[in-house]
């Protein structure tokens, strides 16, 4: 098993699920047939397309940009670390941080459209309503998210101080 691990790099387990996986995209390619990822008529209308588009945008755009910012951030709190007087606590902020901006991310590409008001001639005919709260309420969730995260990194520093305490170290 050791040999496995350090040949593949990983448990067999990882293998097993990464098979299955491929074997459920072939499975669906062959249900719903070849043709229906490819549009004849208007090429980079095609499901392929956007697939192998998302994958290098995503790659070899996107995930450098968010593992650079990642980097910077956690470079930020080991300076803000290094700069603090007294001892460094043991819960470490940068997961408190990073769900929130994911969060924030993800909560923008959703409502992104609607923030910038494209379509709205469309969304106005088919619910009546503007697209004027949008950006408002974009902002309310994401103040909300990072409320919610320092409220939890605030508990989680009280039961971590009062652990240390109860254990007599200052």
């Amino acid at each position: 098993m050791k040999r496995f691990i350090r040949f593949y790099g990983a448990n067999p387990l990882h293998l097993l699920a990464v098979l299955l996986c491929f074997a459920l995209v072939g499975y669906a390619v062959m249900v719903t047939g070849p043709d229906a990822f490819w549009n004849t008529e208007v090429w980079w209308q095609s499901i392929a397309v956007w697939f192998v588009g998302a994958l290098i945008a995503h790659d070899f755009i996107l995930f450098p940009l968010y593992a650079l910012a990642d980097r910077s951030l956690s470079a930020g709190i080991d300076a803000l670390r290094g700069r603090r007087v007294t001892r460094p606590t043991s819960v470490p902020a940068i997961n408190y941080i990073r769900v929130p901006c994911l969060g924030t991310a993800l909560t923008f590409v959703l409502f992104f459209p609607g923030i910038i008001k494209q379509g709205s001639a469309t969304y106005v005919a088919a619910t009546g309503l503007t697209q004027e709260p949008f950006l408002a309420r974009w902002l309310l969730l994401s103040a909300a998210m990072f409320a919610a995260s320092a409220l939890a990194y605030s508990a989680r520093l009280a039961i971590e101080s009062l652990r240390s305490t109860k254990a007599g170290t200052p």
